[in-house]
């Protein structure tokens, strides 16, 4: 191959694919190389067979379960926030022509061992059962002003200094710690109580985001794409494919080649070496040694994540018989540090079998017992007729990839949600183009 390319993109993962569809539209000319034979990566959607040759390699899937082709089931269960930064890019770059989205139909989040729906605005505030009636007038209080909260006028902030801590703003409304914590985790989505800490900014910002997205459709902030996460990281190859790019699936990346400055140089496969300018990359690709060095990636701190995808022939308990939930337990109520997470969806997504719902249970690992710790999340789900456990490394570049021209994006986390990936894809961007990433705002239609 004696074809330079301006970038080579290794993993086909939604981040990677993302990041090369956006390259391809700007006049790039892009190579994307996957070393397995689907689109996905870590973010795929297997089908039955495949699901169970990984976890259970030689044994096959149980008839009951109904056909392989009515399975497309996550790896990494995250939901798309409606008003949120994946659905701009989704728009911006006029992928959704690819897919169709549905809704989730509930929000919920745990409290003293019983499932409660997550009230998004001041009329559900008072008609929840989380609150007593006293913190249900304060409550009222605290909607009303994110309601009429604009950042850049000071007469909507009551006096509130908005870079101090959050907690001066629930103590000027009078919030008690069981409000602050469905209002910190299942509205803001905040992983731990360190926000608590940190500008009330970023926080009432989130809980904007999450109310407008409720606003949008109605039962739950959440939409999620036909046919399962993995049609997300395949759209944006078409769309790069559109605009020039190529793909090779099953295409192994032996060598990342660099030249005597440590400065990137090409991919080499087998005997072939493809020249690119730039290279980006999933840190599989970048282990110690993959560059004839270690040190490329670094496993953050509190760096793995356990999830269990559970297979279920009944709806999630207590949640009105919804087909598809996003259900948050935060680490009070399990005196952890992190929250769980249980998202569940079901055949109305085209992700499994009539009659059969897939539940994914998931948490940052605390502990050397990480199975335990997703008890409490387990528990919730009634009779689990079938289980697969993985426990995941987190692992983060050490560097930001100017010197050397390698730029590596992150492993996906713990949250159920896609807000910290379109972060890493706009920090890549940033460090890749040495430009910001300007996304163009349309609407977008789902199915209720």
């Amino acid at each position: 191959m004696d074809e330079e390319y301006d970038v080579i993109v290794l993993g086909t993962g939604l981040t990677e694919c993302m990041l090369s569809g956006l390259l391809s539209v700007e006049g790039k000319k892009v190579l994307h190389m996957d070393r397995n034979d689907y689109y996905g990566g870590d973010s795929a959607s297997l089908n039955l067979t495949q699901l169970y040759r990984k976890f259970r390699p030689g044994q096959e899937p149980p008839a009951e379960l109904g056909r392989d082709r009515d399975y497309a089931v996550d790896l990494i269960p995250k939901f798309i926030i409606a008003s949120g930064g994946l659905t701009e890019i989704l728009v911006h770059t006029d992928v959704t022509r690819y897919l169709e989205f549905k809704q989730i139909a509930g929000s919920f989040v745990y409290r003293d061992g019983k499932v409660h729906k997550v009230p998004s605005n001041e009329m559900e505030a008072i008609k929840s059962p989380l609150m007593g009636l006293f913190e249900k007038r304060r409550a009222k209080k605290f909607f009303e002003f994110i309601q009429n909260y604009k950042a850049d006028d000071p007469a909507t902030h009551k006096g509130l200094n908005l870079d101090g801590p959050m907690s001066a703003v629930y103590e000027y409304f009078g919030l008690e710690p069981s409000t602050q914590d469905f209002i910190g985790h299942a509205m803001a989505l905040h992983l731990d109580d360190d926000y608590i800490k940190e500008p009330a900014r970023d926080t009432i910002d989130s809980i904007i985001l999450y109310t407008a997205s409720m606003a949008r459709y109605g039962k739950s902030p959440y939409i999620y794409p036909l046919y399962g996460l993995g049609e997300l990281p395949q759209s944006f190859a078409r769309l790069s494919a559109i605009y020039g790019g190529t793909y090779m699936l099953d295409k192994k990346a032996d060598e990342i080649v660099v030249d005597d400055n440590g400065k990137f140089v090409g991919v080499r496969s087998g005997d072939e070496t493809v020249k690119a300018k730039q290279v980006i990359g999933d840190p599989s690709y970048f282990g110690a040694g993959a560059s004839g060095e270690g040190g490329k990636i670094r496993v953050v701190e509190e760096g793995k994540v356990v999830r269990a995808i559970c297979i279920l022939k009944h709806t999630i308990p207590g949640t009105d018989d919804a087909d598809s939930v996003q259900l948050i337990i935060p680490q009070s109520q399990v005196n952890r540090k992190h929250d769980i997470y249980v998202a569940m969806i079901s055949s109305t997504h085209n992700v499994c079998a009539k009659g059969i719902y897939v539940a994914i249970v998931s948490t940052v690992v605390e502990t050397d017992k990480p199975e335990l710790e997703i008890k409490a999340g387990l528990d919730l789900l009634g009779p689990i007729h079938d289980k697969f456990v993985s426990i995941t490394d987190l692992f983060t570049p050490t560097s930001n990839g100017k010197d050397d021209n390698i730029f590596i994006t992150k492993s996906y986390d713990a949250t159920s949600h896609f807000e910290t990936v379109v972060d890493d894809v706009h920090d890549v961007w940033q460090r890749v183009t040495g430009t910001k990433l300007v996304l163009k705002k349309r609407e977008l239609e789902v199915e209720s």
